[in-house]
């Protein structure tokens, strides 16, 4: 991990980094008493589009006590494209243009190999974090892409807690890792977000395996999450992390 730049307030300090070819971002509380827990930021992709949203979030969860990271999802912002999810993309934009179904063999295309390379590159991010002195356990999650958090949460065993923000399409094997997923689970869901499937989210909130569960759904569009819908969901970590 080779830090890039740092800013620092009398509340947070942000350092941007890089580890390999992957840009990141973390946010730790300015004066820290003891290590800190970690809460890693997931998102759509494209660090420098989504900073506002970021920052905001992070900002809150260092104000909580917790550090907060993300990274650059794979094709994202600077990152090399790849030309099958490309093709995948324009394949779903014809679907949806046209009005007809889409069908797995294109949500597969477009998911599965974010998924396949992002996965390692948040487990890799995660060993160099936990690596540093100011930074301790326990791990949560928190945001989408989902099918990312999902298999995240299955897979890397120092997740302790994850929100999860439902929405894009999902590959049915992430239906089925969802049944094997144990951790606490917190999910938020936006009834009203056109540009997901409602009832796909309540079907992978339901398959999935952990005994708690909840769901928070709220009127409204992708950007439209209220405030206290966020609180709650700081409060979730508060709960599991601490």
């Amino acid at each position: 991990m080779h830090f890039t730049s740092e800013r620092r307030d009398d509340d947070v300090v942000e350092r941007a980094f890089t580890l390999g070819d992957v840009p990141g971002i973390l946010w730790t509380p300015a004066s820290p008493s003891a290590p800190t827990p970690l809460i890693l930021l997931g998102h759509p992709g494209g660090l420098d589009r989504m900073y506002p949203r970021l920052a905001g979030r992070a900002r809150h969860s260092v104000a909580d006590g917790f550090a907060a990271a993300t990274i650059e999802l794979p094709g994202s912002g600077e990152r090399p494209r790849s030309a099958e999810v490309e093709r995948a993309r324009v394949d779903l934009r014809r679907a949806l243009e046209a009005g007809e179904p889409v069908d797995d063999e294109i949500v597969d295309r477009l998911v599965l190999p974010l998924v396949e390379r992002a996965v390692p590159e948040w487990q890799a991010a995660l060993d160099a974090l936990l690596s540093l002195p100011e930074i301790g356990g326990p791990v949560g999650y928190s945001g989408g892409v989902i099918s990312i958090g999902t298999r995240l949460a299955l897979v890397e065993p120092r997740i302790s807690a994850a929100v999860l923000f439902a929405g894009s399409f999902v590959p049915r094997v992430i239906f089925e890792e969802a049944r094997q997923v144990t951790v606490p689970l917190h999910v938020l869901l936006q009834w009203d977000d056109e540009g997901n499937d409602r009832q796909a989210a309540l079907n992978l909130f339901d398959a999935f395996g952990s005994k708690e569960k909840t769901l928070h759904a709220n009127m409204g569009g992708h950007t439209g999450v209220p405030q206290f819908a966020g609180d709650a969901a700081a409060q979730f970590f508060t709960r599991h992390l601490k």
